[in-house]
């Protein structure tokens, strides 16, 4: 391992934090992504008697 400049080294500190902030933001996305999917197959396998009883909309 060589020993880079001050410049060249600050740069890839950038570089990888960068890298780190758009992994976390896809990694929150994907876990979003995943919450809807669950929720979506929850609503869709539902009782819907259980969602919806009678007179639900007068709430």
């Amino acid at each position: 391992m060589r020993i880079r400049p001050y410049l060249e080294q600050k740069a890839a500190e950038e570089r990888r934090a960068e890298q780190q902030r758009l992994f976390a933001r896809n990694q929150a996305l994907g876990l979003v992504l995943l919450a809807v999917g669950v929720l979506g197959w929850w609503l869709m396998h539902a009782n819907l008697k259980w969602l919806f009883p009678p007179g639900w909309w007068r709430l």
